[in-house]
């Protein structure tokens, strides 16, 4: 009989394992052995600053102890799920750890995401829980805790990090049970638990990153203690983190790019501190910057264009900065050139995915390396391949669709047959959807998208998701959403419109806001909206009869 986790779960084949242990890759320490690790180093450091406060390392591993027997109070067991959905605050890595330690697995909702993500993350899941933070601009977090416990049946417990305003909804400072993390020190002092189990606890699944897709709904990414420890400790090396470090975390907590690249987590293994903010608008961040002399910081193409736009009049003084990295969209050359100038500081480059891979140029790479490419992979065993449409490897140089598969890369999504069968390959091979070519020195130079997925700034947008709530408005008879070219953010987003003829007369006077107003009361999240409605009479096809959106993107990025 095949278990729920098994289905759940795609594992590598045993004789991967086994080679990523021998290579050291695979140490079979959870998350919370690596901070308690530190802890147990550097107890007195200070790990977090957030909002004018503090918190050592030994006060954090504290809290999380805390909060993780707060959550056994509730009744949450390891093999649960629930779904994380908060700011940049402190008690985003309290819950983290103190669900992960557990075997409590959360899904990482960003910011952004609205009901219509939500819902579909607790009912896919099975969420037991939905803990939540009432810092997140422009929503009403409690009023959508409530509707997900009147819709979603599995979701019995609504928690927010701030103020509980119903009675149905419980408040996370409450669940901070008294206690002592003696019994954890000890533990990882040298009373650590039996290889078996240890190694058992880490190959499990320890939470959910979501992927962008092309598809209607997003794909669950199953990370593994191992796996996910694995590119956190690979990218400390290549990016030289360590005590020193102070970190400027400006993009959302959750994503994958500031959680482990190496990010947050990278500083909090390595005993370095991470400074939260709220505001990545240049001002607020400089101001930390100088504060609390930061030395690196994470940003996407659009944020570090904004900081390199304020830097030349800035008042601040930035001079600790000692490292930019960029990542979640293509930097264009130009910028890259001319961020070390403006910001007085080395740039590296990163391309990664929450489904595994990520690239980093190096730190010594020469300066036209750095520029003009995205890097090369973390690990000896990531296996990169880029080959063209009939699947065949293609010279150096040669643009082809890029294929990977390593000892941090997934072998399969949540709950997702179907698609496994048309993202991964035979031989486990993971389609990333990205168009690359590869250098003679095995760095990557991103050239575009094989997916029908739009790049916002970082934001992967599905566009069969928003095309799909569209086609829900009684108006629409047809629509594509494309990309379109943008200067700032890289890609936008374009919807193109056919009106329903049987309603023409009504739908005559349909203007573009009401179509956006009508995604918002779908609870679509902010950044899927987009950014510009045009309408046709007809949308152009293929000889195959498909919708002919490279035709598409040629007219509409012209104008």
């Amino acid at each position: 009989m095949i278990s729920s986790t098994q289905l759940d779960f795609t594992p590598w084949p045993a004789e991967y394992e086994q080679h990523y242990r021998k290579q050291g890759y695979w140490q079979d320490r959870t998350l919370f052995d690596c901070l308690s690790a530190t802890v147990d180093q550097s107890p007195d450091a200070i790990a977090l600053v957030c909002h004018d406060q503090q918190y050592t390392y030994q006060q954090l591993r504290q809290n999380i102890v805390r909060l993780a027997q707060g959550f056994a109070s509730l009744g949450l067991n390891a093999g649960d799920n629930v779904v994380l959905q908060m700011a940049n605050e402190t008690e985003f890595y309290d819950c983290f750890f103190a669900l992960t330690m557990q075997g409590i697995k959360p899904v990482l909702a960003l910011p952004a995401h609205r009901h219509m993500e939500l819902s579909y993350f607790c009912q896919h899941t099975e969420a037991k829980a939905y803990i939540f933070s009432d810092q997140i601009t422009g929503f009403d977090s409690q009023k959508q805790a409530l509707q997900l416990l009147a819709t979603c049946p599995s979701v019995k417990l609504a928690i927010t990090s701030g103020t509980a305003a119903h009675p149905e909804i419980q408040s996370l400072d409450a669940l901070y049970l008294d206690g002592s993390d003696q019994q954890v020190s000890a533990k990882h002092a040298g009373n650590k638990l039996a290889c078996t189990e240890q190694s058992r606890q880490a190959t499990d699944v320890a939470f959910y990153q979501l992927s962008g897709g092309t598809t209607g709904t997003p794909k669950l990414i199953p990370r593994t203690h191992n796996d996910y420890v694995y590119s956190v400790i690979g990218s400390i090396e290549i990016c030289r983190f360590g005590p020193e470090t102070k970190y400027l975390c400006v993009l959302p907590v959750a994503h994958n790019f500031p959680l482990s690249s190496p990010g947050s987590l990278g500083v909090l293994f390595s005993g370095g501190c991470v400074i939260l903010g709220q505001d990545s608008s240049p001002k607020a961040a400089f101001g930390l910057i100088e504060r609390y002399q930061v030395t690196v910081s994470a940003l996407v193409p659009p944020l570090a264009l904004l900081w390199m736009q304020y830097a030349p009049s800035a008042c601040e003084d930035i001079s600790s900065l000692k490292l930019v990295q960029v990542g979640g969209a293509k930097f264009s050359q130009s910028a890259a050139q001319q961020l070390p100038e403006t910001l007085h500081c080395q740039l590296q480059q990163i391309f990664g995915m929450a489904e595994g891979l990520v690239n980093y140029t190096r730190l010594d790479d020469p300066l036209d390396v750095i520029v003009s490419t995205q890097g090369r992979p973390i690990s000896p065993d990531d296996e990169v391949l880029v080959v063209n449409e009939e699947g065949q490897p293609v010279p150096a140089g040669q643009e082809g669709q890029l294929l990977t598969r390593g000892p941090y890369t997934i072998r399969g999504y949540y709950r997702a047959a179907e698609h496994n069968r048309r993202a991964f390959n035979h031989e486990g091979f993971y389609s990333t959807g990205d168009l690359v070519k590869l250098t003679q020195d095995g760095n990557i130079i991103v050239t575009g998208r094989d997916k029908d997925q739009i790049n916002r700034g970082g934001e992967k947008i599905a566009a069969e998701e928003v095309e799909n709530v569209l086609l829900q408005h009684p108006d629409v008879h047809d629509v594509a959403l494309i990309a379109v070219q943008d200067a700032f953010l890289g890609e936008r987003s374009c919807a193109i419109i056919v009106l329903n003829q049987t309603r023409l007369d009504q739908a005559k006077t349909i203007k573009p806001i009401v179509l956006k107003r009508f995604l918002h009361g779908k609870g679509l999240a902010e950044y899927k909206i987009p950014d510009q409605i045009q309408f046709m009479d007809v949308l152009p096809k293929t000889p195959v009869g498909k919708i002919n959106k490279k035709q598409l993107r040629e007219q509409f990025s012209a104008r």
